[in-house]
């Protein structure tokens, strides 16, 4: 085999980030808002990790991913290779701050029969808990909220999003921003008047990009 044809096969493989390239053929998750569906190529990546740093919870994050929540949870019927493929599966919470309030989910679209709330005070034990729950190929996505991550686990939990074809997301403060991380999406939320600003720093199109999205 050539060492050109060998690079070439090495680009294609999704775990290597190149700034600049897209991932045309990635699973993707509309986010429900068009802006961000454009500068995310299609929307939420499924089968990666991705990040969501903010510097405090509360701003709007969960109106954020809410659309793309309701759409999970009422997929039915399975096609495999497409995003049906992720019908029936669970949406899984891993230690939110706040306890997911049902009426709330019942009244903006969600199946809340498909919603499952995992707590845990132990670092150890949610990191376990997400990287199986990812692996598991049962749910449709994992939300979790952690603090610091070491650079070991990070990457177990991208390989584990990618075994599982999950959406997988993590919420930490924006102070581990510089950190070093496999997730390969990477957002700095914050509010400004009246919406969420959205710096978009790492991405699978490999272009920084900053959108305003109002929940």
């Amino acid at each position: 085999m050539s060492s050109k044809h060998s690079l070439h096969q090495l680009l294609k493989n999704p775990r290597i980030w190149q700034a600049g390239s897209v991932f045309a053929d990635a699973a993707t998750v509309s986010t429900g808002f068009e802006n961000l569906d454009r500068a995310l190529a299609g929307g939420w990546p499924v089968g990666v990790l991705t990040e969501l740093l903010l510097d405090s919870y509360g701003i709007g994050e969960l109106k954020l991913v809410m659309p793309a929540l309701v759409r999970l949870s009422q997929q039915s019927g399975e096609n495999q290779g497409s995003l049906e493929s992720m019908a029936e599966r669970w949406v899984l919470w891993i230690s939110p701050p706040y306890v997911p309030y049902a009426p709330a989910l019942e009244q903006a679209g969600m199946d809340v029969s498909r919603v499952l709330v995992v707590h845990s005070e132990h670092r150890v034990d949610v990191l376990w808990a997400m990287e199986q729950a990812l692996r598991s190929g049962t749910c449709a996505v994992v939300l979790a909220w952690f603090q610091a991550v070491d650079k070991r686990s990070m990457r177990r939990l991208q390989l584990a999003a990618e075994a599982g074809g999950c959406w997988a997301v993590l919420f930490r403060p924006a102070k581990f921003i510089r950190d070093s991380s496999s997730a390969q999406l990477r957002i700095h939320l914050r509010p400004d008047s009246g919406t969420i600003r959205l710096d978009i720093f790492k991405n699978l199109s490999g272009r920084p990009d900053t959108v305003f999205v109002d929940t």
